[in-house]
């Protein structure tokens, strides 16, 4: 495990209130990547990047609410330009509109997507499926479990990933975001570009 103390790594924070946020940290560590959990505001500072994981988006909304972590988090990716990497409902908390979500949800605007919940379908309909990405030599096996459903790309948006013509994985300035669930494999590839891209 690589420590906050070592040198010559970043530290990237991995958004610890709801969902599959251990094995964001397992496969950061895997890399050796300095990272640590993210519960409270005063763990955002000093990172050099964080990861929003997915989980329920309605849940993750409310939570960041009642821990007081949501405004200084907003600010931290809008004002401060902290690198982010969401995924599934990550992706939604990173977006701009959420077509189908509920009236208190709140989201950081960070990419101009209008997406829905659960876009895909329900639990049963969750699929993995490989994706051609720009910047990989070989497609990445990706994990779908009720996935957000991006409508349309909005401007200066990069898509780097479209399945059945749909984008997955997009990108615009320091927001990277996937629809799907790139730490469920062990192929950590998605994880690596985004740390590359920070050096």
């Amino acid at each position: 495990m690589v420590t906050e103390a070592d040198s010559g790594s970043p530290l990237v924070g991995v958004l610890a209130l709801q969902g599959a946020f251990a094995v964001h940290l397992t496969r950061l560590h895997d890399l050796g990547v300095a990272a640590r959990l993210v519960r409270t505001p005063e763990q955002l500072d000093g990172l050099d990047a964080l990861v929003m994981p997915g989980g329920e988006s309605t849940t993750m909304s409310h939570l960041l609410r009642t821990s007081e972590l949501f405004d200084p988090l907003r600010t931290a990716l809008v004002d401060d330009a902290l690198p982010v990497f969401g995924t599934c409902a990550g992706m939604i908390l990173c977006s701009t509109d959420v077509l189908d979500g509920r009236p208190a949800q709140r989201t950081c605007g960070l990419i101009a997507l209008p997406v829905r919940r659960d876009g895909t379908g329900r639990q049963l309909d969750s699929i993995e499926a490989d994706l051609d990405v720009d910047g990989l030599d070989d497609p990445f096996r990706a994990v779908f479990i009720r996935a957000p459903k991006v409508e349309s790309a909005g401007d200066g948006v990069e898509v780097l990933a479209r399945h059945d013509g749909v984008p997955v994985l997009l990108r615009r300035g320091t927001c990277t975001v996937a629809a799907f669930h790139p730490e469920l494999t062990d192929d950590g590839r998605l994880h690596e570009m985004f740390v590359r891209s920070l050096v």
